[in-house]
């Protein structure tokens, strides 16, 4: 990304900079997150390491982190506003959060995509080695976002 791109945008853990009804409003048409409810948004939020990414005082961008801060960290929505993707955004963006300082010890990162394998690769992530080790519980009664 070019040095004049990078000077209009900034990232930011600030979560009151949060512009939640954007956010809501982009996870509800995503494929891993669609029609999540407010609330459970605003639950994973204040339970998360968050990341936005703004250009001036708009928010273009989010992600956000699960983590013990030492042993696992486990990497979630990320995603750029359509205007802003093919910029280089967020290549800069996953590479920021990687890079975090209070993360660099964690030694374990897991993330799910469907179509962004090319995207995190470049950064380490790689298919399970052993898959057949991960297990998952889905919540028989509730929906799952």
């Amino acid at each position: 990304m070019n040095e004049e791109l990078k000077h209009r945008f900034y990232i930011s853990t600030d979560k009151s900079k949060l512009d939640i009804a954007m956010i809501h409003n982009f996870l509800c048409s995503s494929y891993w997150a669609e029609n999540i409810p407010l609330e459970i948004l605003e639950k994973s939020i204040r339970n998360s390491l968050c990341f936005g990414l703004y250009e001036d005082h708009q928010q273009v961008g989010f992600a956000r982190v699960i983590t013990d801060y030492a042993t696992s960290a486990l990497l979630k929505d990320v995603f750029i506003l359509e205007p802003y993707r093919g910029q280089g955004l967020g290549k800069w963006f996953v590479q920021y959060i990687l890079e975090y300082p209070e993360l660099q010890d964690v030694p374990r990162w897991l993330l799910g995509t469907k179509d962004a394998h090319g995207l995190y690769r470049r950064y380490g992530f790689k298919n399970l080695t052993e898959p057949e080790k991960m297990m998952m519980r889905l919540h028989p009664h509730a929906d799952q976002h």
